[in-house]
């Protein structure tokens, strides 16, 4: 699964997920508590990221469709399909995108540079997961 991800975060590193923030499981859903992953700060880092970018790349005029949500969701459903480890993941997801939300209501040259850094360090973190955790 790394793999494909890794891939597809280096080789469409400028595509974003839809304009909206990830919601969390129902509250009716069953807990699922699972062991942690010896990457799951890297894989945390990584949900940020993405939705550092979804806002960022939204507000800088990026009309790119549904990718990047669609691979955070086969991300959050391979990984952390249910429980702790899934809301952590989501509460990343989030926390990136309304901390963006609060700051910047426009595209600035800041808003580009952080979009350009943010999808080198995305791009890192996607190749060392694989490196380390991939079979």
């Amino acid at each position: 699964m790394f793999r494909r991800i890794a891939a597809a975060f280096v080789l469409t590193a400028f595509a974003a997920l839809p304009a909206q923030a990830q919601s969390a499981p129902p509250a009716a859903a069953p807990v699922q508590d699972s062991v942690p992953a010896p990457y799951d700060a890297d894989l945390q880092r990584l949900a940020e990221i993405l939705g550092s970018l979804q806002y960022l790349r939204t507000i800088c005029g990026s009309k790119e469709g549904q990718k990047w949500r669609n691979e955070m969701q086969a991300l959050i459903d391979s990984e952390a399909p249910g429980g702790e480890r899934r809301r952590q993941i989501v509460a990343r997801f989030n926390r990136g995108y309304r901390g963006f939300e609060q700051t910047y209501r426009t595209c600035t040259p800041a808003a580009d540079l952080a979009i350009r850094r943010y999808l080198d360090e995305g791009a890192k973190i996607a190749r060392e997961i694989t490196a380390r955790y991939a079979n």
